[in-house]
């Protein structure tokens, strides 16, 4: 392992008052998370045959299922615009020339948009509002906002739904990214992550299915692809309120656990030293972004990845009906991608949660995306299997994605940078997604090679980027010589609300 995670406790018994100062340290001091006074003012009763393992299943049922409906829908409402630009959206709009790329382009600007305030009011609010609240209410305004996509009519009309879905939808991977790292450690993490993530690959499962089934709807004035936003949009809202009953905002707030868990869960995840909640907003700490050469490279790294997939979902489906199949079979043809992007997310979320590496899982999945755009790129336009081989392959790239959002969670300590600094990662990759869609230009048309190309380029660069992390972060871990271990620091360091700069017995995964 290249980190000093050590084995969590197994049962939470030998909690004592020894594991935190005196009230008058406490007090005296504004940075110690919440769940450092929550520890000090426990009373946890014994619970005989409550292990952690036992624990942790209990909270995988209950929080991943939500975060994972919440991300479904995410893409789905996403992606609908790919598959409604096979079931006849252009022609009833009366979309020209580069209008659908832009429209596409329209939601990740939106996103980015809205994102900066993530990075700064919002990002504020993340830390001053009950995150699953916040979350909750954007899931809600996105599913209007996806439904009101039905009543577009024009280019300009579907522009504004496009910008309000991708205003609301910027709030879901920043709060998703915190509220996984609240629950686990750092190796825990990255399977939890690929849970939840792979929401991504059912939404294009769902997604083919879905746009088959509406385009065998024949209506005048309000047709097939109308009916299935609005139909999708209500599925969204629902999720929305369930997010809002459902998910606790921290683990000090979950009404399905007894005191003794939270308690035993709190010390498990001290580990991490990257704090749970902190109400404290910190300037300083948003600074130390700006001078941070990991989080410059992370968002890079991010910037290369969001390129191609921005590629794939948005034009996937219309790149596999330009290879000569229908409109309904390219919705159908575009599900394998979806079993590609689920396989990839969970050998890459359990491979780091057994080998670690982060950065050669990353490099793995750029490997058969260069290949998939060598294939998109350069196979001949007859061999339409080569071709769909070359659009699946690139699907693997997907998983690389929550790799990287798993490590920003892990490796970014201080509440206030970590919040940031998710916020800015999420940013990065509205930011390659903008990329992506604006190489497909009318003028390509329908071969989109320089497109295809683009792919190709942006997984090599993404590989180089990820080797170049990782040689950071081992430079970084040596010089920092040996440190302290967790169990040589008290729980009121543990629970400091330190930057991982700051503190000197931080160790980076990678």
């Amino acid at each position: 392992m290249n980190t000093n995670e050590k084995p969590a406790l197994k049962s939470e018994g030998d909690v004592s008052s020894n594991d935190v100062p005196d009230s008058a340290v406490v007090n005296n001091s504004k940075d110690l998370d919440q769940a450092f006074h929550y520890l000090q003012n426990a009373r946890p009763n014994p619970e005989p045959g409550t292990d952690l393992k036992a624990l942790r299943r209990k909270i995988d049922w209950r929080i991943v299922p939500v975060m994972f409906c919440a991300y479904t829908m995410q893409f789905i409402d996403k992606v609908l615009l790919n598959y409604a630009a096979v079931m006849g959206l252009n022609k009833n709009l009366k979309l020209e020339g580069n209008d659908f790329t832009n429209a596409a382009t329209a939601f990740f600007i939106a996103y980015l948009i809205a994102e900066v305030p993530n990075e700064g009011w919002v990002g504020y609010i993340l830390q001053k509002v009950p995150p699953a609240k916040w979350l909750s209410l954007n899931v809600v305004l996105w599913g209007i906002s996806t439904a009101c996509t039905a009543a577009a009519t024009s280019y300009r009309t579907l522009l504004v739904a496009r910008i309000f879905l991708g205003i609301f939808e910027a709030a879901i991977a920043p709060s998703l990214m915190l509220f996984s790292s609240q629950w686990y450690t750092k190796s825990e993490q990255a399977p939890r992550f690929s849970l939840w993530y792979c929401g991504l690959g059912l939404g294009q499962i769902i997604g083919g299915i879905v746009s088959y089934a509406f385009q065998q709807v024949k209506r005048e004035g309000f047709e097939g692809w109308r009916i299935m936003f609005v139909v999708l949009g209500l599925v969204t809202v629902i999720v929305g309120l369930a997010v809002l009953f459902l998910l606790p905002d921290n683990p000090m707030n979950a009404r399905w656990l007894s005191e003794s868990e939270k308690v035993m869960l709190l010390k498990h995840v001290a580990v991490n030293q990257t704090g749970i909640e902190n109400r404290r907003f910190k300037l300083s700490q948003v600074i130390e972004i700006f001078m941070d050469i990991q989080l410059w490279l992370m968002t890079v790294l991010t910037i290369l990845i969001s390129i191609s997939s921005g590629v794939i979902t948005t034009y996937s489906a219309t790149l596999i009906r330009n290879f000569g199949f229908s409109p309904p079979n390219s919705a159908l043809l575009n599900m394998p991608s979806g079993v590609i992007s689920i396989a990839s997310s969970l050998v890459v979320g359990y491979g780091v949660r057994y080998t670690s590496h982060r950065w050669a899982w990353i490099v793995a999945c750029c490997i058969p995306g260069i290949l998939g755009g060598g294939l998109m790129s350069f196979a001949p336009a007859n061999n339409r299997a080569a071709l769909l081989a070359g659009i699946y392959l690139v699907n693997t790239i997907t998983a690389s994605l929550i790799v990287i959002y798993q490590w920003t969670a892990a490796n970014v300590a201080g509440q206030t940078k970590r919040v940031v600094g998710v916020a800015l990662i999420a940013g990065s990759f509205s930011v390659g997604n903008i990329i992506g869609p604006q190489t497909f230009q009318a003028r390509d048309a329908p071969k989109y090679t320089p497109a295809k190309i683009t792919v190709l380029a942006t997984q090599a660069g993404a590989a180089v980027v990820a080797s170049l992390l990782f040689l950071y972060y081992v430079w970084a871990n040596k010089s920092r010589g040996a440190g302290r271990s967790v169990e040589e620091q008290s729980q009121h360091e543990l629970w400091e609300n330190r930057t991982d700069k700051r503190n000197r017995s931080f160790r980076y995964v990678y």
